[in-house]
């Protein structure tokens, strides 16, 4: 494509190459105070996106929205305007019995029907390459590991209906091996590969679909994790790129 990106109204000297992506605006605004001399680049169509510093380190911070079709429209615009590494921290439902709201999942893979995701779209009917970046990956895992928090790894499920599912959804992709699901990692790592970037996906436990009684917590409960996890990624930027 050429041309400026239709739905960020930004220049490219306002995205950082290092950034972490999330769904909701409001979260989008809690980490913007994280970082030293943030200012908002772009608010057209309601992605909120700032651009700052940690550490000394530009880092953006950007709103993709809900479901991969509108986050492929922004990851798509950040790789136009220069960004280079892209880290989703969102929330997710869990799917292993023992996670509690506030823990933290890193995404190995994403599974996806079958189609589905915006991926087809991309790929003529072939399933897309939905694994994240390993280097990026393993070196957030092990910074949680020296900031002692504790987290699970392996593949989420990345849904197109956030009402779609059965009741037992989760106790059968559960048995498959998902411990989590989420709306927009397929695409990402998929376009991480397409496009040359470096993706990563890290998700706190909003809830427990396995639980017997079902409970979503907002970003303000969780504040204080987001927020946590938010500096351990900057801290991997900081560190590494």
């Amino acid at each position: 494509m050429s041309g400026p990106p239709f739905h960020i109204k930004a220049k490219k000297e306002d995205i950082a190459e290092n950034v972490i992506a999330v769904g909701d605006p409001g979260r989008a605004k809690m980490l913007a105070e994280l970082l030293d001399d943030a200012r908002l680049v772009n608010e057209h169509r309601g992605f909120l996106i700032y651009t700052g510093t940690y550490k000394g380190k530009e880092i953006t911070i950007a709103t993709h929205g809900i479901g991969c079709p509108s986050a492929a429209i922004v990851f798509e615009e950040l790789g136009m305007l220069g960004a280079k590494r892209i880290v989703r921290l969102g929330t997710t439902g869990g799917m292993k019995p023992e996670m509690e709201i506030g823990d933290v999942v890193v995404a190995t893979g994403a599974v996806y029907p079958p189609g589905g995701c915006g991926v087809g779209m991309y790929l003529d009917g072939h399933c897309g390459p939905t694994a994240p970046d390993p280097v990026l990956s393993t070196r957030i895992m092990d910074e949680l590991d020296k900031e002692g928090i504790k987290y699970y790894y392996g593949p989420v499920f990345s849904s197109d209906a956030f009402y779609a599912e059965d009741p037992g959804f989760a106790k059968k992709w559960s048995e498959k091996g998902v411990i989590a699901v989420e709306m927009e990692a397929a695409i990402l790592f998929t376009l991480g590969w397409m496009r040359g970037w470096s993706t990563a996906a890290v998700l706190i436990v909003s809830d427990n679909l396995l639980a017997e009684k079902q409970y979503l917590a907002t970003s303000e409960e969780l504040r204080a994790r987001i927020e946590r996890v938010a500096k351990t990624i900057m801290n991997v930027y900081t560190k590494y790129y």
